[in-house]
């Protein structure tokens, strides 16, 4: 586990934009179960690709969309531990990554963002990604 204080400002990238934190797996069942809508979860991390594209590039995409999720949510990996297991839960077959980005349509899995497709891409690369993949499915 990270000490809160050092991820304090990384948590703070996605919550000062709407995002809500899920911290427990139930955060995230009550959430899923029977839900209508969009839900865009974003597996946060301390890593640079994190910091330097992961988090840079879904602000631009909030920012460029003029689609977006009906929901934001986020978890730490490292830190919001059963939260993070029961989204990696959610996801399958993927394996666990971190960062990743999933995007959840009325429930069930829609899009799904690895590490290795953040890694080596650049904030707008990946904000541009987003923006195509927020107008395909939450219209």
């Amino acid at each position: 586990m990270y000490p809160e204080d050092l991820i304090a400002p990384m948590r703070a990238e996605l919550t000062e934009v709407g995002f809500q934190e899920f911290r427990t797996d139930e955060d995230v069942t009550n959430h899923l179960k029977d839900h209508k809508g969009t839900t865009f979860v974003v597996v946060n991390s301390v890593c640079g690709c994190a910091a330097g594209a992961a988090r840079p590039g879904v602000r631009i995409a909030l920012d460029k969309s003029s689609v977006k999720p009906t929901n934001l949510a986020t978890v730490f990996a490292g830190n919001d531990v059963s939260a993070v297991n029961k989204i990696r839960e959610a996801v399958l077959p993927y394996p666990p990554s971190s960062p990743a980005m999933a995007l959840f349509k009325d429930g069930e899995l829609v899009h799904f963002v690895e590490r290795h497709h953040i890694e080596g891409r650049n904030a707008q690369m990946i904000g541009d990604h987003l923006v195509e993949v927020f107008e395909h499915f939450c219209k």
